[in-house]
This record gives C-alpha cells, sequence and structure tokens, in this order.
C-alpha cells in the first residue's frame, strides 16, 4: 500500500514482512523512485522496539521537514496501532506474547507433568 505526501514529491510505502513479524514504513522519492528511510515496527515481540533507518551508503539526499514529520506521523500512527497491546498491564503483555509463540509453534507443546497424584489414584 502506498500513499502520496500532499505535494506529490514523496510517497510512503507500507508493507508487511512475516519472517521479521514487522511493519515496514519506506519514505520514498516519487521521481527516481529512491528509498530514503525505512522505519520498522515489530508488531508480535514486546522486546522489539521500532527502529528507523537511513541508507548511509546512499546519495545525500535532503528531506523537507515538513515531509519528515509526516513521514514520523505515519510511523507514529503505525506503532500505536500494531503496538496497542503492548501497552496492558506487563503480566498480560507476556501472557499474550506466550500464547502467540505457543500458536505459531515457537514453543513446544508437551502434556502436561503430573506434580503428585492424588489419595487413592
Amino acid at each position: 500500500m502506498a500513499f502520496r505526501h500532499p505535494d506529490g514529491d514523496y510517497a510512503i510505502t507500507a508493507m508487511y514482512s512475516v519472517p521479521d513479524d514487522a511493519w515496514y514504513l519506506e519514505l520514498d522519492l516519487v521521481a527516481g523512485h529512491r528509498q530514503l528511510v525505512t522505519a520498522v515496527v515489530p508488531d508480535e515481540d514486546p522486546a522489539r522496539k521500532p527502529t528507523v533507518c537511513f541508507n548511509p551508503r546512499g546519495p545525500h539526499m535532503e528531506v523537507p521537514c515538513e515531509v519528515m514529520r509526516w513521514f514520523m506521523r505515519q510511523v507514529d500512527e503505525e506503532i500505536r496501532i500494531s503496538r496497542a497491546w503492548m501497552r496492558l498491564r506487563p503480566e498480560l503483555v507476556e501472557i499474550i506474547y506466550q500464547l502467540r509463540q505457543e500458536h505459531m509453534g515457537a514453543i513446544p507443546t508437551a502434556p502436561p507433568r503430573i506434580i503428585r497424584k492424588r489419595p487413592g489414584q
């Protein structure tokens, strides 16, 4: 999904990376199809924090402050939506995280161990 800045020179492309369990938002210069900034918003693991990455090997590009603020507002909105469940009480966040891990097969499910038998069993 892509949407343009009102001036038409810049666009944001948003996509989900299943292997990374994260949303990627890329700020692009429409002319020349240049990727300028990438924001990574993990939505599965509370320990992973959102980041913003610049291409250090890319050519120097000046991005107007208004455009950068527009991009960061979109990133902030993605963080607010995608990571909303992480604002619950810490113990609930941990339970949800563990349930997701189990559902995805990251935690092996073994039958519960019997600690001790009841009398008469």
